[in-house]
């Protein structure tokens, strides 16, 4: 019940990110709007970690994801039924703002209730539920249109997203069968003996006055994790523009960048055991340092002898260090968030590490436009090693050490 309707959600999103471009460019879009109605799930995801926020700190975590489930049902009908390029853009937002409160609703249960010894585990198992499914997804829609048109794979999303509903409607509900951390030692008020069992209330603080007493662990390690998100979400562009640069077929392409998608995803638990058995900052750093060299050596290799196989190597080297870093702003959010009210923090950093994923592109195609990809490819580079720098300097602050 923790993972299961994490795991559907991300199959049936993998299944349908690939085809938003090629819906957009058949529905009448050049490639530009194409690019824009795709990042249009990114933007949503974006401005709903706030809204999300505020509807689990007041609803639950439960509520939140029927509520965002049985949205994006409608989101993913209008996909289908759209018109006109415009509606189809609206239900792509719409989709993107729903995974951000879905998503935020699964970290904010994970916060209050999975102790400290075992959270990077726990977390990682999260944020690997999510790759599995942006990984496995892709497959999936290949299969489909062998068989059917290109509307199947969202076809296939509606089902998963019903099962979903369903699942956390009718299944056992976590949040009432796992008690929030301390939860056994509260004393009530009235008689002053024990309540097992209970929660602990605090005061509530709204979003934009936690974002205010929370701004020196947001303003200085949340930045960290932008750049960590920001690096991140660059793999993904500069990869795929690299070997278009070479020259290379799409299938040579597809083959490298699938290379290290399985690279990132085969360690996704390795980096929860690292930080929890040596410290969140034995996660971060080698995979900030990772990413980091990786990029800036790349930007050496476009016009040599070798390239290909630079690029070949470095994308696997890339996918390590992705791999590495699996979990750990999960893992993060979830050690500087307020232990009884967790959701409003998590709205605001959330946020945070999505603009870093949001606009690390529109980095990418500026320099490469002014300058060129190699130019780009060594700038992603160079926020890689300064997040690293805020990774060591403000972890051993903010974050809990673990206990050996």
């Amino acid at each position: 019940m923790v993972y299961l309707p994490t795991i559907l959600f991300a199959l049936g999103e993998g299944a349908v990110i690939p085809l938003i471009p090629v819906i957009a460019a058949n529905m009448g879009a050049d490639v530009a709007s194409a690019a824009l109605v795709a990042s249009a799930l990114v933007i949503g995801q974006l401005c709903g970690n706030l809204p999300a926020g505020w509807a689990v700190a007041r609803i639950g975590e439960c509520f939140t994801m029927v509520i965002a489930g049985v949205i994006s049902i409608g989101a993913v009908i209008g996909m289908v039924l759209a018109p006109v390029l415009a509606i189809f853009a609206a239900s792509v937002f719409l989709l993107g703002f729903c995974a951000a409160a879905f998503g935020l609703a699964r970290h904010a249960f994970m916060t209050t209730r999975v102790p400290v010894a075992f959270r990077a585990r726990a977390l990682s198992l999260l944020g690997g539920s999510f790759r599995l499914g942006v990984f496995v997804g892709p497959f999936v829609t290949a299969a489909l249109l062998q068989v059917f048109n290109e509307h199947a794979a969202i076809w296939f999303f509606l089902g998963c997203l019903i099962v979903m509903v369903v699942l956390v409607l009718f299944g056992p509900d976590p949040e009432k069968t796992t008690p929030s951390i301390g939860s056994n030692s509260t004393i009530a008020e009235d008689t002053g003996e024990a309540v097992t069992g209970s929660i602990p209330t605090a005061e509530r603080l709204g979003i934009f006055r936690t974002m205010w007493e929370y701004r020196g662990v947001l303003g200085r390690l949340g930045l960290a994790a932008a750049c960590l998100s920001g690096v991140r979400s660059a793999r993904q562009v500069v990869l795929p523009l690299w070997g278009v640069s070479l020259g290379l077929d799409a299938q040579t392409i597809a083959l490298v960048v699938g290379v290290s998608g399985a690279i990132d995803f085969a360690l996704f638990y390795a980096s929860g055991q690292v930080m929890d058995r040596f410290g969140r900052l034995w996660a971060a750093m080698p995979a900030m340092v990772l990413m980091g060299i990786g990029f800036l050596v790349l930007s050496f290799t476009h016009d040599g002898d070798s390239a290909v196989l630079w690029f070949g190597m470095l994308a696997a080297v890339l996918g390590v260090g992705n791999g590495l870093s699996s979990g750990i702003l999960l893992t993060l959010g979830a050690d500087t968030a307020p232990k009884q009210e967790p959701a409003a923090f998590l709205g605001s950093w959330r946020t945070l590490t999505d603009a870093g994923g949001a606009v690390t592109p529109l980095i990418v195609s500026a320099v490469t436009a002014i300058a060129s990809l190699s130019v780009a490819s060594g700038v992603i580079g160079v926020v890689g090693l300064i997040g690293a720098l805020g990774f060591i300097r403000w972890i051993p602050r903010f974050s809990p050490r673990p206990d050996r």
